[in-house]
């Protein structure tokens, strides 16, 4: 029979990146690497990464409570729970929370390259490195992803 894979409330990998956190729901073990999934809780009033792009996955957002920013190139979408973004390779986009409450989303990475991102951005910060723009571009390169200077800061 084949596995499947259960992760229940307080199990998965937990990685703080910044003030925001990321719980590993499916780091693409499960699924041949097709799709990594993780759960996004950014605490109020928070800004997100400098925007950027990807050049070799989707990422998908579903916001489960509470308010997110999404900035896609020069245009602002704050959207509540219950919105789907989906955001194709090549996209400039960040995110934030701008609310006075946490948000959290469900993220999904196809395929799932942008898990082991997020592992080696919390090894950076807890070496100490601040999260700056300079700061992520040598490990965003590791991930085909680049900033997007054209766009908002």
């Amino acid at each position: 029979m084949t596995e499947v894979s259960i992760v229940r409330p307080g199990e998965g990998e937990l990685i703080a990146s910044g003030p925001s956190q990321i719980r590993i729901l499916e780091d693409g073990s499960n699924t041949s690497r097709r799709l990594g999934i993780g759960e996004v809780v950014i605490p109020p009033h928070t800004p997100g990464p400098p925007q950027h792009r990807h050049a070799q996955h989707d990422e998908g957002f579903y916001v489960l409570s509470g308010t997110v920013r999404f900035t896609i190139g020069l245009d602002d979408h704050e959207v509540g729970a219950g919105t789907w973004v989906t955001v194709p390779p090549g996209a400039p986009h960040t995110f934030a929370n701008p609310g006075d409450d946490p948000a959290v989303m469900l993220t999904t990475f196809t395929p799932d390259l942008y898990v082991q991102y997020f592992r080696d951005l919390k090894a950076m910060i807890e070496s100490g490195q601040p999260m700056t723009r300079e700061t992520m571009v040598p490990i965003w390169k590791n991930y085909a992803t680049e900033p997007s200077t054209e766009f908002a800061p």
